[in-house]
């Protein structure tokens, strides 16, 4: 290493440690930071200028009280964190990870799982295991496995998990595209390798998740949102249908979960519904319960199934009331 690279090593360092040093309190002095650092006052100020230009908030101030304060920026700079702060941090993300409700931390956790020591990595695992929820959310998954998954989208490397099909778990050899969290789940949309075709798998059903070395070619994806939520809405389904509802879009999407249905707004005040079920009869009662006039569209068969049901209740509608004294029916108690 030549005078001039040891030099410049020299002052990365120094500029790293007093931005540390920055961070931990609130206010120090000139004097303060050149005694900590074992520099002159004036190698201070240069070493702050040197922040100033990557772009940290680095504020003076004068007199008595005065001296160097990091302060709020337009732009997040990057942070340094020690091994106790590094900790704590993965800790909380590792948890809004498995049970939060955005991807968010997931993001974050992924940034900081590349460059956390490895020998942090076993204390965040063994403190992230004391971490439960309760309550409603989505169905808890191994942080451990989000990460591992995240990281090979990011990567661009095969992955490879042990998955259920019918009434046997098959390997399955996948390309990852994206992480995609509904309201109750978290899916991997993924290019099937060996069925050469896209499909969105669910996480909580994964075991044996590993990331592979092997890099690939992203190929050209569909949408990982539209893609994911249509198929846990209806592609699942043995039935799907669509229907014309008479109101806005924002409107019908506050009545039903977005892992329910698909809601596309057709001009301000209709929107387009597309869901599934085990039956037909079952998703018209639930778009007549959203209480809006709506139209069936697809499938052809979809407004007769809508007649049959109309019929049915007219002529219970039409049916007599019972005198009074007379028995009624009742349901039977449940188990």
């Amino acid at each position: 290493m030549n005078a001039s690279t040891g030099a410049e090593r020299g002052t990365t360092e120094r500029v790293l440690t007093l931005l540390g040093l920055l961070q931990q309190r609130h206010t120090w002095s000139g004097p303060e930071l050149a005694d900590r650092l074992g520099v002159t006052a004036r190698t201070v100020r240069r070493d702050v200028e040197r922040l100033r230009s990557l772009g940290y908030p680095v504020h003076a101030g004068q007199g008595v009280g005065g001296g160097y304060r990091l302060g709020p920026g337009r732009d997040l700079p990057p942070l340094l964190l020690d091994d106790e702060e590094a900790i704590a941090t993965a800790v909380s993300l590792l948890a809004g990870a498995a049970a939060g409700p955005g991807d968010a931390a997931l993001r974050a956790l992924t940034k900081l799982d590349r460059v956390l020591p490895t020998r942090l990595r076993h204390e965040v695992r063994a403190l992230s295991g004391s971490v439960e929820f309760f309550g409603r959310g989505r169905t808890p998954v191994d942080p451990e496995v989000l990460t591992a998954l995240a990281g090979a989208c990011r990567d661009e490397v095969e992955a490879g998990f042990d998955y259920p099909s019918g009434d046997e778990v098959r390997r399955r050899r996948v390309e990852p595209y994206r992480l995609v969290a509904s309201d109750r789940r978290w899916y991997l949309l993924a290019y099937d390798l060996d069925r050469a075709d896209w499909r969105s798998f669910r996480v909580d059903r994964m075991t044996d998740v590993s990331a592979r070395t092997w890099r690939f070619r992203p190929r050209e994806a569909p949408d990982a949102a539209t893609y994911v939520q249509e198929g846990v809405a209806g592609r699942v389904y043995p039935h799907q249908a669509r229907f014309l509802v008479h109101a806005p879009a924002d409107t019908v999407r506050a009545q039903v979960p977005a892992s329910a249905a698909v809601v596309r707004p057709r001009g301000d005040d209709r929107c387009e519904v597309l869901s599934g079920a085990a039956g037909l009869d079952a998703l018209i009662l639930h778009v007549l319960l959203l209480g809006h006039d709506f139209e069936p569209l697809d499938p052809p068969e979809l407004a007769g199934r809508c007649r049959a049901l109309a019929e049915r209740l007219l002529k219970a509608g039409a049916t007599p009331a019972p005198p009074d004294g007379r028995p009624r029916a009742e349901w039977p108690d449940g188990p």
